[in-house]
C-alpha cells in the first residue's frame, strides 16, 4: 500500500473516530445506556489504532517537511538525518497498522467452555485427557483466569472419559481457540509391563461462551430430562434426580450437567453449554460462507483434525499446524504451553497480513 493511500485511509478513520467521540456526547445516546456502552466499547477498541494512525500521519508530515529542507544548504545535513530516521520507522508502523486494520475475531474477548474427551486408546486415552485438563488448569492459573467445572465423567483407571469446564478472564478465547482439535500422545503407559510405546488421542473443543442476546433459545425447542447424578457434587448427589440433560430438538444437540449441587444449577450450566455450541455452529456456518477467508486461519479448529503430538520418549511436543517443537514435560505441565500458543498467534498474524496485502 502506497504512503498516500495509507494516509488517506487513516485520515478518514480518524475523522470517523472523532465523530464517534462526538456521538457519545449526544443527549439521546447518553440516555440510552445500552447504546452508550456499545459505542464506548467500540471507541475503546479503536483507541490503539487511532494512536498508531496519528503517529503514522505525523511521521509522513515530518518526512515531507524534512524533504523540503533539503534545498536549504544550512539545513541539508539535519534534513538528511531526519529523513533517514523517519524512513527507518515507517515500515514497522505500516506493518502494525495493516494488522490492526484486519477485523478482529468477534469472539476473541469472550470467556470459553472447554470440552475434553478421551478418544482412541482406551484407559490411556482417559489418562491423557486428565493430563490435558491439568495442563490447562495450570495454564489458566498462570494467566490469572478462573475455572469452573461444569460436568465430569471420571475413568476408573484415572483421568476422564470426558470433562467440561468454563474459563473466565481477559480475552480468554483469543489464546485458547488454538487448542481445538485432536491431541495425540505417544508414550509408555503406566499400565504397560513390556515397555511398549502406545499412541492415544483425546479431543479438545474450545467454545466461545454466548449470552442470551447472541443466541436466543425457544423453550419449546427443548426436551429436558432429569436423572440421578453419579459423580462428585453436593450431598444430594446419588440420592435425588439433580442431573439435567437437555436436547435441542431442531439441531439434535444434547448437553448435560451433573456436577453442580442442585437441579437448577445443573440446568443453568447445561444451558450455558448449549448456547456455546449453538454459537459455535452459527460461527462455523458464517466461516463456511466466507469461503477462501476461512483458509487464512491456522487450521480449521475441527475436532477431527490432529493438531499436536506429545511424544514422551523423545521429550518433544510438535504442533503440526506450524511445525513448532517444544519440550514434552514443559508443555504438558503447563509451563511452556504459552510458547506454543504465542507461535500459533504469530503464524496466524503473518497469514492474515499476507491475505490483507
Amino acid at each position: 500500500m502506497a504512503d498516500t493511500n495509507m494516509k488517506e485511509k487513516l485520515e478518514k478513520f480518524l475523522d470517523a473516530y472523532q465523530d464517534l467521540q462526538t456521538k457519545m456526547g449526544d443527549p439521546d445516546i447518553l440516555s440510552d445506556q445500552k447504546e452508550y456502552n456499545r459505542l464506548a466499547k467500540e471507541y475503546a477498541n479503536q483507541g490503539p489504532l487511532a494512536k498508531k494512525a496519528s503517529e503514522y500521519i505525523s511521521a509522513l508530515d515530518d518526512l515531507e517537511a524534512a524533504r523540503e529542507m533539503l534545498s536549504d544548504a544550512d539545513m541539508k545535513e539535519f534534513a538528511q538525518e531526519e529523513i533517514a530516521g523517519i524512513e527507518d520507522r515507517l515500515p514497522a508502523l505500516e506493518e502494525d497498522i495493516k494488522f490492526m486494520l484486519i477485523p478482529a475475531d468477534p469472539a476473541d474477548e469472550k470467556d470459553i467452555i472447554v470440552e475434553i474427551r478421551a478418544a482412541a486408546g482406551g484407559d490411556e486415552a482417559a489418562i491423557f485427557a486428565g493430563d490435558l485438563y491439568r495442563m490447562y488448569e495450570h495454564f489458566v492459573a498462570s494467566q490469572g483466569w478462573k475455572t469452573e467445572t461444569l460436568d465430569v465423567s471420571p475413568s476408573e483407571s484415572g483421568g476422564y472419559k470426558e470433562i467440561q469446564f468454563k474459563v473466565k478472564g481477559d480475552h480468554v478465547y483469543s489464546l485458547m481457540k488454538f487448542e481445538s482439535g485432536v491431541h495425540r500422545v505417544q508414550r509408555v503407559p503406566k499400565t504397560e509391563s513390556q515397555g511398549r510405546i502406545h499412541t492415544s488421542t483425546a479431543t479438545v473443543a474450545v467454545l466461545p461462551e454466548a449470552d442470551e442476546v447472541e443466541v436466543e433459545i425457544n423453550e419449546n425447542d427443548l426436551r429436558i430430562d432429569v436423572f440421578r447424578a453419579g459423580g462428585p457434587g453436593g450431598q444430594c448427589v446419588n440420592t435425588t434426580d439433580s442431573a439435567v440433560r437437555i436436547t435441542h430438538l431442531p439441531t439434535g444437540l444434547v448437553v448435560q450437567s451433573q456436577d453442580q449441587k442442585s437441579q437448577l444449577q445443573n440446568k443453568i450450566a447445561a444451558m450455558s453449554v448449549l448456547r456455546a455450541r449453538l454459537y459455535e455452529k452459527m460461527l462455523a456456518e458464517q466461516q463456511a460462507a466466507e469461503g477462501a477467508e476461512r483458509l487464512a486461519q491456522i487450521g480449521t479448529g475441527d475436532r477431527a483434525e490432529k493438531i499436536r503430538t506429545y511424544n514422551g520418549p523423545q521429550d518433544r511436543v510438535t504442533d503440526h499446524r506450524i511445525g513448532f517443537n517444544s519440550s514434552y514435560n514443559d508443555v504438558l505441565n503447563g509451563d511452556k504451553l504459552i510458547d506454543v500458543i504465542t507461535a500459533l498467534q504469530a503464524a496466524d498474524r503473518a497469514q492474515k497480513l499476507e491475505a490483507a496485502v
